[in-house]
């Protein structure tokens, strides 16, 4: 019987003590039984790192930014494949049993998707979920699951990308391979919604697309849908018959769109400053 392959499920954390015991609870409860599970906390000042030590042995303390922590805690890892994690996300039962027999069946895949479910309180999250069901799968989702051998040939994370480091990781792993995705999702907790402040996260973002549009070029295929208006606020709802979820909920319809707006208005201004 073959061994079953390690998993290093990989978890970045700053102040997540109200999350950080659900995101580990669901990975032990994990189906699939050969996973470790890598924490790489940013210098917190609450309980993170106290709760994550009573899950794993293996929490340490790195970097500035996300991409930096995710380097770190690969470097670390023992797995065959990765899946990495931001602490406020839990896991269904099955991701990694999932993950796992998909890449096994087919030696070709380079990366694996996990659609994502957006949970909290409230009418934007509603909005937010809804948004999020358009993506799996396309240029504005990424690989979370992929063989550490492939990560360690693209050279990991760029750690001069804050926010869009994901997108382009997942374009070196879409040129090694095939990707696919599983039916099983991810939940991830956004908790109250504050529009204030999702905005202020996307404005953060917003001088690391610039540089990652330079590393690329700005008319590169990827690029052009993921930062350009027509797919953002067309394509990407219209494709595969996607379209007919726009009808039959107006209402979410409305409220992704008015999020959209504000994102797209935001770019647009911080941008031309840039």
């Amino acid at each position: 019987m073959n061994k079953k392959p390690l998993v290093s499920v990989v978890v970045t954390t700053k102040n997540e003590e109200h999350n950080i015991g659900n995101c580990l609870k669901s990975i032990k409860r994990q189906t699939y039984p050969e996973i470790e599970i890598i924490v790489v906390d940013n210098n917190s000042t609450d309980r993170t790192k106290e709760i994550a030590s009573e899950y794993t042995s293996q929490v340490y303390n790195y970097g500035d930014e996300r991409s930096e922590q995710r380097n770190y805690g690969i470097s670390q890892a023992q797995g065959q494949y990765i899946l990495y994690l931001d602490a406020d996300m839990d896991l269904g039962m099955c991701v990694v049993e999932d993950c796992v027999s998909l890449a096994r069946d087919d030696s070709s895949i380079s990366g694996i998707y996990i659609p994502e479910e957006i949970e909290g309180m409230g009418f934007w999250i509603d909005v937010r979920n809804f948004e999020r069901s358009f993506y799996t799968g396309t240029v504005i989702d990424c690989c979370r699951y992929f063989p550490l051998d492939i990560f360690l040939e693209i050279g990991g994370f760029d750690t001069s990308l804050t926010g869009v480091e994901d997108w382009d990781l997942d374009k070196y792993i879409r040129s090694c391979g095939n990707t696919k995705i599983i039916k099983s999702s991810l939940y991830h907790n956004e908790g109250n919604f504050d529009i204030d402040k999702y905005l202020r996260k996307k404005s953060y973002y917003i001088p690391s697309i610039k540089i990652y549009q330079d590393k690329w070029g700005k008319w590169d295929k990827d690029i052009r849908k993921q930062t350009g208006l027509w797919y953002r606020f067309f394509g990407v709802y219209f494709e595969d018959w996607k379209f007919l979820k726009l009808i039959r909920h107006p209402l979410l319809t409305g409220g992704m769109y008015y999020l959209r707006l504000r994102v797209g208005m935001l770019y647009f201004r911080k941008s031309k400053i840039i």
